[in-house]
């Protein structure tokens, strides 16, 4: 005798949604996942109705606790008809329960960027232009190399051999990527954790000063879903910088092309990629 047809349906899609949630590397937003969401409910659905029988055995188990057949299936039937109204209740109280929030701001957090930007006097076309550090042990750019060089997102961020300068960039022997990467975090500890925090997570000594608070980086909605060239034109650009269907451009941060160099901003923006766990989306 097998897994009961309702619980392998539950059971499938359960994994379908652990299974994108966490094994699906870059994160996909919680949109995409509904729909993927749906779309295996109703092949599940598709799956148990195939035949009478199998209809007939996927909602024996609802059935029985409807009928109440035994003790049991009558406990769960008195805690359901109890507990649901309830949730169902508490969720329309809250729903329409006024709030002293201010309303929401219909604006673009990440609005499309520009075809180019010149930065110190220089033009960069952002489809085409490439981090100049990001670049392997022979100096060429490697996206691959460097995405396998990102701390892991196991219990918490995790460097993936401490005791190896390929992997370290704070050893001293550290050379090419991993001294950049150490390098950018130097500019981002001298300049930035003071808004977004020692963990990138937005949460800095200034940070509440500030509505909204500072870009999370550790969620994966924020640089997990951009490519690298738009994370460099929102840190040299700054909230100054947003283009219209940004408004009311709400943000404080400032044009750091005022303050560091092109290479500067390149590196930073490296070292939040690589503490973050996470390797910026391509074009393609």
């Amino acid at each position: 005798m097998g897994i009961p047809k309702f619980w392998a349906g539950v059971g499938v899609w359960s994994y379908i949604q652990l299974y994108l949630k966490y094994r699906i590397y870059p994160p996909i937003p919680f949109s995409v996942r509904a729909i993927y969401g749906t779309v295996s409910a109703c092949g599940i659905f598709m799956w148990v109705s195939g035949s009478e029988d199998a209809w007939q055995e996927f909602k024996r188990p609802v059935m029985n606790v409807m009928d109440g057949i035994s003790g049991f299936h009558k406990a769960v039937r008195t805690v359901s008809l109890i507990v649901i109204p309830l949730a169902l209740g508490g969720f329309a109280y809250t729903s329409f329960l006024p709030s002293f929030e201010e309303p929401i701001e219909l604006r673009t957090v990440h609005p499309a960027p520009p075809a180019t930007t010149k930065v110190h006097g220089k033009t960069f076309v952002l489809q085409v232009v490439e981090n100049p550090y990001r670049v392997n042990n022979e100096g060429k750019y490697d996206q691959a190399y460097t995405d396998a060089r990102i701390v892991e997102q196991a219990m918490g961020r995790l460097m993936k051999d401490v005791n190896d300068p390929n992997y370290n960039p704070w050893d001293p022997n550290a050379e090419g990527y991993t001294k950049y990467v150490r390098e950018g975090g130097e500019i981002f500890f001298q300049n930035c954790h003071f808004c977004h925090g020692d963990n990138l997570n937005g949460r800095g000594l200034w940070a509440y000063a500030f509505n909204p608070i500072p870009a999370n980086f550790t969620d994966a909605g924020t640089i997990a879903q951009l490519q690298e060239t738009f994370v460099f034109w929102r840190v040299s650009k700054g909230g100054i910088g947003l283009p219209g269907e940004g408004f009311p451009w709400a943000s404080v941060m400032p044009p750091w092309e005022q303050h560091l160099t092109v290479d500067e901003i390149w590196k930073v923006v490296m070292f939040e990629y690589w503490h973050t766990g996470y390797y910026p989306r391509t074009w393609d």
